[in-house]
This record gives C-alpha cells, structure tokens and sequence, in this order.
C-alpha cells in the first residue's frame, strides 16, 4: 500500500501521482489534502509518515510547494527515510541508495509529466544494500539513540 498526501500546494500534482499509481494497478490510499483550501501541510506530512513508521503503509509520497516542509515533518518519525528530489536522478538515488520509504516532490517547482517520470524511477528502482545498508543501520542506531 502507498499513502499519498499533499497540502493545497501539491493537491494537482498528488491528483496525477495517484492517477499514475492506479495506472500502473498499485494500490494507494490518498489521505488528502481533497480540495485546493490553504491547509497546514504538517497535517499531511503527518498523516502518511505515521502509517509507513506504523507499518500499515509500505511507502508513501507527500507533495508541498516545495517539498521542503514535508522532508521536515516526514523525517521526524522513527523509521522515516523521506527523501526530497528534483529529477529522477535523485528519485533513482533515494531508493537504490537510501531505501527511500517516503518520496517527497515539490508541486509549485516541478512540471507533472517529470514528476511522473520521478516516481515511476523510485518505484521500480530496488535497493542496493551491501555498503549502502551499513549506513542506513548507523542511522537507525543514531535514532535508537536519541529515543532513549
């Protein structure tokens, strides 16, 4: 399962994200912003980080003006490995080489068919492991570490 989630910002470009997913037969879960009122994107950034921490979602996009806010909030949560791009050099990278669980795009500085292009690299990119998992353990420790 894939959550989506976006403010007013990434509300047309989460609307096309999720039309590409279900193209593509994916199962997902739009957990809103549903209109194009100003929200508070934390809301959203919350809502889906939560599941894919819980366990109750595999991965999850998030969608903002920028995608800054989003990374912020995502990246709060045990577990989280958000990663913001721009180009799909980053969506391929964020995946192979972080395992990425959250991709977050910015929807007022990207155009829609790039940004399709973004997520179809994330979601068929694997993970590399190897020298790569070692890293992302250090990460896990640190936030074992920091809970305690």
């Amino acid at each position: 399962m894939i959550v989506l989630g976006s403010d007013h910002g990434g509300l047309e470009l989460k609307n096309q994200i999720r039309m590409l997913l279900e193209e593509r037969g994916l199962a997902c879960e739009d957990l809103g912003t549903h209109n194009g009122d100003s929200v508070d994107y934390p809301d959203f950034g919350i809502a889906v980080s939560r599941r894919v921490s819980e366990g109750t979602a595999e991965k999850g996009i998030l969608v903002c003006g920028t995608g800054i806010g989003m990374s912020i909030v995502a990246n709060k949560f045990p577990g989280i490995r958000a990663a913001l791009a721009t180009d799909v050099f980053m969506a391929t990278m964020a995946k192979e080489h972080n395992n990425a669980n959250i991709l977050v795009l910015g929807g007022r500085v990207l155009e829609t068919e790039k940004a399709r292009e973004m997520v179809a690299a994330w979601l068929d990119t694997e993970f590399a492991a190897g020298r790569h998992q070692k890293r992302l353990d250090k990460i896990a420790e640190l936030e074992r570490e920091l809970k305690g």
